[in-house]
């Protein structure tokens, strides 16, 4: 005899839909092509996209982000540990998590909702938004908009034939050199060595990058909570593995 469902009363439902989302029904393959044709939806350009949509509390006076705009962006922002760890940190501030993948952003995205839900007037500072950052920012932010980037645990793409999708190339700086305000900071971190050593080459030689040095860093809140925010960094920290870190300043166009 087939059981009878009980309907689940008003307080129940609550319950059930404050619940944080679950990673196991999230699971998708590490690995995906930037370069690849994606269905992703973008605005024309900056000033076509609602960003109320993604944070409403920017249209509300009494917020801490009336009426401002995304001046952090996460790329790659894999579950959104570091967007989680930084809203409290910096409430005056828009943090966006970009993520290629659907089922992860998919995640962050209904983390991010369970989270508001359960405690009010909090979180209302992050979001997240499934796009391709390597083709797309300059359709989002205008020139010189973001001041803190992030790129933790990059696919490393170990193949030499697949560095050309590695999220860190002459290209892709160029793209991100646009959006970044001058003195704005890029922070990096992996631990493979040879991806470290690639980013590290790589913004060196690009004409609008500095490196900032380690003993500069020590003031900076954020750089404490690069290591372990993220899942895949609290995998390395338990697999007892290596955390390369470095940090860029974007500088100023020496040919204006």
């Amino acid at each position: 005899m087939e059981k009878t469902k009980r309907l689940l009363n008003e307080d129940e439902t609550d319950k059930q839909e404050l619940s944080l989302p679950q990673k196991k029904y999230y699971r998708q393959r590490a690995h995906s092509n930037p370069i690849a044709d994606h269905d992703f939806d973008y605005p024309s350009c900056p000033e076509a996209y609602d960003w109320s949509t993604l944070y409403p509390d920017v249209t509300n006076t009494e917020s801490n982000i009336y009426n401002r705009r995304v001046e952090m962006l996460d790329i790659g922002c894999g579950y959104g540990g570091l967007l989680v760890t930084m809203s409290p940190m910096f409430p005056d501030s828009m943090i966006l998590g970009m993520e290629i993948r659907v089922k992860v952003s998919q995640y962050v995205i209904e983390r991010i909702k369970a989270l508001r839900a359960n405690q009010p007037n909090c979180y209302n500072n992050i979001a997240c938004i499934r796009t391709n950052a390597i083709k797309y920012l300059p359709n989002f932010f205008k020139k010189g908009q973001i001041k803190k980037m992030f790129f933790l645990y990059p696919d490393p793409h170990f193949k030499k034939s697949k560095h050309k999708w590695r999220i860190i190339n002459d290209t892709t700086l160029s793209e991100y050199a646009y959006v970044l305000a001058e003195e704005a900071l890029v922070y990096t971190v992996t631990d493979v060595k040879d991806l470290h050593e690639w980013m590290v080459q790589h913004f060196s030689e690009h004409g609008l990058f500095k490196r900032v040095e380690d003993g500069d860093l020590k003031d900076d809140p954020v750089v404490d909570k690069l290591y372990a925010s993220s899942e895949e960094g609290k995998k390395v920290t338990r697999n007892n593995g290596d955390k390369f870190l470095a940090v860029f300043m974007r500088i100023k166009d020496p040919d204006l």
